[in-house]
Order: C-alpha cells, then sequence, then structure tokens
C-alpha cells in the first residue's frame, strides 16, 4: 500500500520518515541487456554471458549501475502517490552509489524516506528529498543508494 500525499502538510509530516517499499521484483537477463542496447553500453559483465561464466567474480550479468538507479524511478510511485499536484518532475540526484551488484535473477525492491522538503522561493514548488535504495533480496548492502530529488508543484 502506498504513502498518499495529497498537500503541503501531507509532506511536512512525511519529511523525516520512511516511505515504505515496492513489491519485490526478480530483475531478468532480457532487460539488462535491453538497457545495453538502447545506451550502446555492451560492456562483457552486463552481456557476454560465456564469458561471465569464465571470468566474472560475479558469477552471472550484472545490471549497468544507471539501470539499476533508473529502477528508482519505474518503482517510485508503488511506494508513494503524489495526489493533487498538477505536476511532479524528477529533479535529479544529489548522491548514487553502487554498493552490491544486482546480478541477473535477483529479486530487488525499492525502499523509500524522505529526508528533507522545503518549498523553492516563493514559488508554489515544494522539492522533496528522498533516501533511495534499491535493495537485493538476502544481501545485507543494496544494489542502489541515492539521495533522489523531485519536485511538486502545489495549486
Amino acid at each position: 500500500m502506498p504513502t498518499i500525499i495529497a498537500s503541503v502538510e501531507d509532506i511536512q509530516t512525511h519529511t523525516g520518515q520512511a516511505l515504505g517499499h515496492s513489491d519485490w521484483a526478480e530483475l531478468p537477463f532480457s532487460q539488462i541487456q535491453a538497457f545495453a542496447d538502447a545506451t550502446g553500453d555492451q560492456q562483457w559483465i552486463h552481456v557476454d554471458e560465456e564469458r561471465i561464466a569464465a571470468e566474472s567474480p560475479f558469477g552471472a550479468p550484472i545490471a549497468h549501475g544507471y539501470l539499476t538507479l533508473s529502477l528508482v524511478a519505474g518503482h517510485f510511485f508503488e511506494v508513494v502517490r503524489l495526489e493533487g499536484f498538477p505536476m511532479i518532475i524528477n529533479y535529479g540526484c544529489n548522491k548514487v552509489r553502487f554498493p552490491n551488484p544486482l546480478k541477473a535473477g535477483n529479486r530487488y525492491r525499492l525502499s523509500l524516506a524522505m529526508t528533507s522538503s522545503r518549498q523553492v522561493g516563493d514559488s508554489k514548488w515544494w522539492e522533496l528529498s528522498m533516501a533511495a535504495a534499491i535493495e537485493i533480496e538476502g544481501e545485507k548492502k543494496p544494489a542502489c543508494a541515492a539521495e533522489v530529488v523531485y519536485r511538486v508543484l502545489t495549486a
């Protein structure tokens, strides 16, 4: 069940709070290959299954870091629903790390906490900073830890 944020008061209430996590999903090799094809990043540790079996310390194809980061946007609205705002934009990231490889076949989920919020100047925009983690089932370290920033336009 997603956390619903529908007003400035809700933004302020949820600042400093965990927002929840998405359902578990499995990362198929086909998604890694599709990302490699879309970006042109065909580095062998991602897509060359034969070489991976022979040489990789990871033992399986691993997701590109930016694929792993993109999973935040892909699962964001499973965790939080921003309702009643005329516009919501992904403003960017302040810090991104990839402490653990996300391997083909791993199950992962997104975990979010709102770390800060602020009104942007005198405008109707609010900036929401969130600690995002792509957690790997059964692993202590996440595949991705990032501070993501969204902006919402209030009515």
